[in-house]
């Protein structure tokens, strides 16, 4: 019978696979990664690694998972601690960026969804499409609310979404460049939403 110890040292190893599949799918893509690439990558036996998942397919899918978890959470936060739609808006860019480049990076791109089998497409799409809809009620608060200027909700979306959803592409870990991210992308991307003025 499975400890609580157990379990969280299966939860701990399986967050540095799917970090280390994160880091090996966003520079070679699927079909460019193996299975004994992340392996590698963690210094482990194949075998150890065929103990958290099947094969290739299952680990991409548990790798958006895992970033759908965490722009869930990022995006929860952000509703909590935003006095307003602006405000909102830039905390979750913030927080999804500290989760990127920080400790819990790095985070898969979604760019392989094509790759996963059918149930799993679909499961993934799904919780990307509710996840640009809560953003989308976001700018719509804000501009309820006065805060965000009129716009057209689903291309700005898209837009801040699709920034965001790319730095793990070229981010590669340096502590001086997090750093710089953090501080000017929230600024970047929410510039010209507020009211003139409000920057």
């Amino acid at each position: 019978m499975a400890t609580n110890a157990d379990e969280t040292r299966f939860e701990i190893q399986r967050d540095r696979i799917l970090k280390a599949a994160a880091t090996c799918f966003n520079q070679k893509g699927y079909s460019g990664t193996s299975l004994k690439d992340v392996s590698r990558h963690l210094g482990l036996t194949d075998a150890a690694l065929y103990y958290y998942v099947k094969n290739k397919e299952e680990l991409v899918y548990q790798c958006y998972l895992r970033a759908a978890e965490l722009g869930r959470r990022a995006m929860l936060q952000a509703v909590g601690d935003g006095h307003n739609g602006f405000e909102q808006a830039r905390l979750y860019i913030r927080y999804h960026i500290d989760i990127m480049v920080g400790k819990e990076g790095p985070v898969a791109i979604m760019s392989e969804i094509p790759s996963l089998k059918r149930p799993h497409r679909n499961e993934v799409l799904e919780l990307s499409r509710q996840h640009s809809s809560k953003f989308e009620e976001i700018l719509e608060r804000g501009i309820d609310d006065g805060s965000i200027v009129p716009c057209d909700v689903r291309m700005t979306g898209n837009a801040i979404m699709g920034s965001i959803n790319w730095i793990p592409k070229w981010y590669h870990g340096k502590a001086v460049m997090a750093a710089e991210i953090r501080d000017e992308f929230p600024q970047i991307l929410t510039r010209g939403l507020g009211p003139p003025g409000s920057q």
